[in-house]
């Protein structure tokens, strides 16, 4: 494998959305719809992104990637880096793709001088928990995670 990480361009556009509904497809939800993929791309790719994404490539394949923007910690008085998603095609799982990923994610936010990644797990997902743990990443149990739709 010819592994290469790095910031996604637009040109990439198409391979993020086909891994994101790689994603729904193994999540058992409902992938983004038309609408749904432009405006993210717009979001992603505007002179003031709402996001950035991190792209794994096997050559010039994409193979994953990972979202991620900046909210504020008022305890800790510094960003906290909250990842809203990592995804790595199942072909390429357990080839070290998550944890270059990762890798990356940490260099940035240290760069940025965050105090923390923040990030979510759906509970069934236990080998996503057991990579998580392996990393060193602690789970939040005494937090409650709501969402109010709108």
């Amino acid at each position: 494998m010819d592994l290469k990480i790095r910031k996604a361009k637009k040109s990439d556009a198409e391979g993020i959305i086909n891994l994101i509904v790689e994603l729904a497809i193994f999540e058992k939800l409902v992938p983004p719809d038309r609408n749904a993929q432009s405006r993210l791309v717009k979001h992603a790719f505007s002179d003031k992104p709402m996001f950035e994404i991190l792209i794994a490539l096997d050559d010039k394949t994409p193979i994953g990637y990972a979202f991620y923007f900046f909210t504020y910690s008022t305890f800790l008085a510094k960003q906290t880096m909250f990842l809203e998603d990592i995804f790595v095609s199942d072909r390429y799982r357990s080839g070290g793709v998550g944890k270059k990923l990762f890798d990356e994610l940490l260099k940035i936010a240290k760069s940025k001088k965050c105090g923390r990644l923040d990030f979510t797990c759906l509970n069934w997902n236990k080998r996503a928990m057991k990579f998580y743990d392996r990393l060193g990443a602690k789970a939040m149990k005494e937090w409650v995670y709501y969402r109010m739709t709108l």
